[in-house]
């Protein structure tokens, strides 16, 4: 089939060119599709919001930035508050989390340098409207090597691409994607992958999907390194499991609406379930101190979100309703407190984290 026959209106130039390397070289791994799908989907548009696909912890309410600023001003305290600090956001989305936290922050004396990590030039542009003092890098290794960093991730680990490999008939195989002339489809591919299980895992049934993160595992060990090399803290916050799991848990959104991962490339956020237990493992690695994971909704609580939220509802009771509609969206186990979950890790020197407390 010629390749920009059956291209959409709203295509961005991903499905016709998935088309033709697939029909050029063979299929393709589910990493490739997910990471160069997203790569177009965040450099088309501003994704977040009412008017966008989905909405982040930060953009429900200002008191999930406040919190987290909070959290990185006690620890600064508690540390012997260093004259020189980075504070280092992963994936900022407008800068609202940022700039709540940074606010609060400044209240307790933290004024740290301010590093973004951005690889969307239209997400740079509503960040830097918010924060203008920022300094915006590619990846962590252009950040200063001198002096703590206080990190935070939150809502980024998700959005890296997931290598996946299922239990074929033949034995373990990469999943990989193809196109079957009307759509694109997620199957078996021919590269054996049987040395990449592990033997509690290797007789599992046919069709029996792992799914691991190397970009997600590369992060937070480069990060553990740092921190151990300059001390301070890290936050991942995101939606993910605490023990090993089997089964895709590749999604995609649009509108507000679960839709195919595989239709329309581009046009999607497409997010995996992080692997908290493997981010433990690799806090071991790197030689840092982990602390979770626990769910968001009791990291909240025990910071006194619940308190915020009433001081904010007496002060403004035209809102009140609205601010206990989104402290029930941020905590209540049935909405994203108890899947979302929160991770610490410490740098030496640094104290135990509120909000971990067992």
């Amino acid at each position: 089939m010629d390749a920009r026959e059956d291209i959409g209106p709203e295509d961005t130039g991903l499905e016709s060119i998935f088309r033709r390397l697939i029909g050029a070289t063979g299929p393709i791994s589910v990493a490739h599709y997910m990471a160069e799908a997203n790569a177009h989907y965040y450099n088309r548009a501003d994704p977040l919001g009412s008017a966008g696909d989905f909405i982040t912890a930060p953009e429900i309410s200002q008191m999930f930035g406040e919190m987290i600023g909070l959290w990185l001003a006690d620890q600064w305290q508690r540390a012997g508050k260093p004259a020189l600090c980075h504070y280092v956001e992963f994936g900022p989305g407008r800068g609202t989390l940022a700039s709540d936290a940074l606010r609060v922050a400044e209240r307790f004396g933290l004024r740290p340098a301010v590093h973004l990590i951005e690889g969307s030039s239209r997400l740079r542009q509503a960040q830097q409207t918010l924060i203008p003092q920022a300094t915006w890098h590619d990846g962590l290794d252009s950040v200063p090597r001198e002096g703590p960093l206080l990190i935070v991730a939150n809502e980024f680990l998700d959005a890296l691409p997931v290598r996946q490999i299922v239990r074929a008939e033949q034995g373990w195989r990469e999943r990989v994607v193809l196109h079957n002339g009307e759509r694109f489809l997620p199957v078996a591919g021919a590269r054996p992958m049987d040395t990449a299980v592990s033997a509690a895992l290797a007789d599992s049934p046919v069709g029996t999907i792992l799914e691991t993160c190397p970009a997600a595992s590369g992060m937070a060990y480069e990060i553990a390194v740092r921190l151990k090399a300059q001390s301070g803290t890290a936050l991942f916050i995101d939606y993910g499991y605490s023990t090993p799991q089997t089964g895709s848990t590749l999604q995609a959104v649009r509108a507000h609406q679960k839709v195919d991962p595989f239709a329309d490339p581009g046009l999607a956020d497409l997010t995996a379930l992080v692997d908290f237990a493997q981010l433990k493992q690799i806090a071991l690695a790197g030689d840092v101190d982990c602390l979770g994971p626990v769910g968001q909704g009791d990291w909240l609580m025990a910071l006194g979100i619940g308190e915020r939220a009433a001081t904010l509802a007496r002060t403004q009771p035209s809102q009140a309703q609205a601010l206990m509609d989104a402290l029930d969206r941020l905590v209540s186990p049935d909405q994203m407190g108890a899947l979302f979950k929160v991770l610490a890790y410490r740098g030496p020197g640094w104290p135990q984290g509120e909000g971990f407390a067992g």
